[in-house]
């Protein structure tokens, strides 16, 4: 059993969201899904970011760090898309992370600090054409955190899964980008990681 700690995409915490931490508890987990926008959920990705934007990116990022604090060390940290910069900031500097998955996004590590933590294993997940995790670089910055984990003296290992297709949020079922033969193959990879722990 994995304690996890799920970080909602820019849509908010959104039924889909919720269905995918049900599946993980359903699978023996534990499971905490914080609310990073206090309620509010968006009809459409760019109005959530257009909240986002507007509370401020930090504030959102310090919003998922708290709602860290009075959980154990031993999380695996995972988010989808803007959810992914409070679980990359925490699996990088919060002691004890058990490991990260990273859905649909991915910042370079020098973002969080000088490098990834030793012995913290990764996956991360998203569509070989989708125009924000592989046409801005997301997917650079994974490939390059992927080739470098051992590089960071750790045992934890790096793997990145990408998906044909050009869909963004392609795992929230509720969501018009939604693809269930890639959403069934990236749960199934999840599972095997936590199990794996």
């Amino acid at each position: 059993m994995a304690e996890v700690l799920l970080f909602h995409h820019a849509r908010g915490l959104t039924p889909g969201v919720l269905g995918f931490a049900e599946e993980l508890r359903r699978a023996g987990h534990v499971v905490h899904v914080p609310d990073l926008y206090e309620g509010r959920t968006f009809d459409s990705l760019e109005a959530g970011a257009g909240y986002a934007e507007e509370v401020g990116f930090g504030t959102i990022v310090e919003r998922g760090v708290r709602a860290a604090d009075p959980l154990p060390e031993r999380l695996v940290y995972a988010g989808f898309s803007l959810g992914v910069l409070p679980a990359q900031k925490l699996a990088q500097t919060r002691a004890g992370a058990a490991g990260a998955l990273l859905f649909e996004a991915c910042v370079p590590v020098e973002e969080f600090g000088d490098g990834w933590p030793a012995g913290v294993p990764v996956q991360v997940h998203g569509m070989d054409a989708d125009p924000f995790f592989a046409g801005e670089g997301d997917v650079e910055a994974a490939r390059a955190l992927v080739a470098g984990v051992g590089g960071w003296g750790g045992s934890g290992g790096g793997e990145l899964f990408l998906y044909p297709g050009d869909r963004h949020l392609f795992a929230d079922p509720g969501l018009a980008g939604y693809d269930e033969g890639a959403a069934g193959l990236l749960m199934g990879r999840v599972r095997d990681f936590l199990n794996g722990l």
